[in-house]
């Protein structure tokens, strides 16, 4: 699947976009955490995600092959 990171996701990934494996968003958090670190865990955390353009909260449902996820953290302003 596409990871997609945005605003303060990407600078605390490093990078803009990358391609994983993973079976649910919890597991692909879990995935990201360990191998980017604290700073992207954090961001994670609090995050909001889009699967194939939909957003999705629940962490348990599995991910479609070829899923595109968007890591979306919060915004301020408006």
């Amino acid at each position: 699947m596409l990871v997609r990171y945005f605003a303060g996701a990407r600078a605390a990934a490093g990078v803009a976009e990358e391609k994983v494996t993973a079976a649910t968003l919890a597991e692909l958090v879990t995935m990201l955490t360990a191998a980017r670190g604290t700073q992207l865990a954090a961001v994670l955390g609090a995050a909001s995600y889009l699967v194939d353009g939909l957003a999705c909260r629940d962490r348990g449902a599995a991910l479609p092959d070829g899923a595109t996820v968007d890591v979306l953290p919060p915004f301020a302003g408006g």
